[in-house]
């Protein structure tokens, strides 16, 4: 038997009812049920409320109810310790959800009944080096971000393979993307879309004020070293657009594939090509 947690985000409007619906379908289908704490409070079952920290400990699939930077933030929690997660979409795209608020029922069973399959999807691990010192570390599922904090400046950022020169950049930064993340802010920068499927780091630059610079797809086994140089201290990285560390001049960025994985729950008749045209309004 088995027992799924309830995550929640408890700012999307349909957060509350949509828990209640799922803690019903869940104890009608013979399950255990545990909801975060904060949540089980709301919605008047307080003997269901589990620390989040310990959701590893006592459940075996993690539902989580939001939109996809809720995704993001739980990957960040939960995927060193293997937890499956299912999205269940509370947000505007939801491209990393596989259920909707009108499809529970079917999701409840399905997931009850192993009509799924894992997806583990490759994770960055960024460090800010300072004088020498790691001063920084953080782990993200969608990319990393090296950026200028105002309008009308711009940042350089020499970029090393395996300590091998690649380019200089100049412009409004370069985002470090896993494939996951090539859906997201990479894209809208002109990036590649990559296929979750596969293991590789995507390069793209942020608005280049040149002629020549393009995205580049890297080996997921390879680190890249971004040095940073500009004529101003408003420099910035941020990690799935969430974390976010102030940088300084002549800092060095480290970025390589995290030692594991986050592990997604989707449906095997769900290809991601039907998603990418349903999320995304590709022409058909």
């Amino acid at each position: 038997m088995k027992t799924i947690g309830l995550a929640v985000n408890p700012t999307k409007p349909k957060a509350i009812p949509v828990t209640k619906s799922l803690v019903e379908l869940i104890e009608r289908h013979g399950a255990h049920v545990f909801v975060d704490e904060e949540s089980a409070e709301r919605i008047g079952r307080p003997d269901l409320g589990l620390a989040q920290s310990e959701f590893p400990n006592r459940v075996e699939i993690l539902f989580v109810l939001g939109g996809d930077g809720t995704i993001l933030g739980f990957a960040r929690q939960f995927a060193k310790t293997g937890l499956p997660m299912l999205g269940i979409n509370l947000g505007h795209l939801g491209f990393l959800s596989e259920a909707e608020p009108q499809d529970l029922e079917n999701a409840v069973q399905r997931v009850l009944s192993g009509d799924y399959c894992l997806e583990n999807r490759l994770m960055l691990e960024a460090q800010v080096v300072r004088g020498g010192q790691v001063i920084y570390e953080a782990v993200g599922l969608n990319d990393v971000a090296i950026a200028k904090g105002s309008f009308g400046r711009m940042i350089t950022n020499r970029v090393f393979v395996d300590d091998m020169y690649v380019d200089q950049y100049t412009g409004d930064g370069l985002l470090v993307s896993t494939p996951t993340g090539s859906t997201a802010y990479s894209l809208s920068c002109g990036g590649p879309i990559v296929s979750p499927h596969i293991d590789v780091i995507v390069l793209t630059p942020i608005c280049p004020h040149t002629l020549h610079s393009r995205p580049m797809v890297i080996a997921a086994d390879q680190e890249v070293r971004v040095e940073v140089e500009a004529t101003h201290d408003e420099l910035v990285l941020s990690v799935d657009g969430q974390l976010f560390y102030e940088l300084e001049n002549h800092d060095v960025i480290r970025v390589r594939q995290a030692g594991y994985k986050t592990t997604l729950i989707k449906w095997r008749d769900r290809e991601f090509f039907d998603v990418l045209r349903r999320k995304l309004h590709v022409a058909t």
